[in-house]
């Protein structure tokens, strides 16, 4: 299985001691069959360091990966017991939590988890609405590899660099005011009507991948037939 890491480094070999904790499932090392999540992350990190989004590809060889003696947890679906696993981990006011599993596979919980646990905590709602809170709309899954011996079912398969579609959006309308001597309005009023605009604000092209120049190109073209 193809899977995805996002962050704003280029990763050639995983090292846990770089893991935080505190975390969904705990210390490790997290990666998603979802490449859109994975390339969302990338750009997210980058932009609080100031620095460029960068998702790298590994395959996950998960065919009975028990063979293997590695102990694996995984949560088909958000449920009562995924909450609990997550809240455990989660808990900032003891010391980390240790599952001793190898690798753990579930639903991502959303960026609101550290709060809606606290108001569980306190009472405020209930489990049944702790676990509609924490879920994202969207479908999610995420793999935690937790120990040295479980980095064995994952292995490298390259990188790629993100350009974030804001940026590539800027250097477009900087290029579109010069070239066409318009102003920002109607820069952005030509692009926008693009069909290259909507290539890139849809992930599943790949358009976000693309040079910023390769995507001007495309625009001018349609501007000019």
């Amino acid at each position: 299985m193809k899977v995805y890491h996002g962050s704003d480094i280029r990763i050639v070999s995983v090292d846990l001691s770089r893991s935080k904790d505190f975390r969904d499932f705990g210390r490790g090392f997290y990666v998603t069959p979802n490449r859109h999540h994975a390339t969302r992350w990338a750009i997210r990190i980058a932009e609080d360091n100031d620095t460029e989004p960068v998702v790298t590809e590994f395959e996950y060889h998960n065919l009975n990966p028990e063979r293997r003696g590695l102990k694996i947890k995984r949560f088909e679906v958000a449920s009562e017991e995924w909450v609990k696993f997550v809240i455990m981990n989660r808990s900032e006011d003891t010391t980390p939590f240790v599952h001793g599993y190898d690798i753990v596979e579930g639903p991502i919980a959303n960026d609101w988890v550290t709060s809606q646990i606290r108001n569980y905590k306190r009472g405020k709602i209930t489990i049944e609405k702790l676990l509609e809170r924490l879920l994202y709309r969207e479908e999610t899954y995420q793999i935690c590899f937790c120990t040295p011996e479980s980095l064995f079912a994952l292995e490298h398969v390259g990188y790629d660099h993100i350009y974030n579609t804001e940026e590539i959006t800027n250097a477009v309308i900087e290029a579109l005011i010069s070239d066409y001597e318009i102003d920002e309005k109607t820069a952005l009023d030509k692009f926008y009507l693009t069909n290259a605009f909507s290539l890139l604000s849809n992930v599943d092209t790949g358009y976000y991948l693309k040079p910023w120049q390769e995507i001007y190109e495309i625009v001018k073209k349609e501007l000019d037939d």
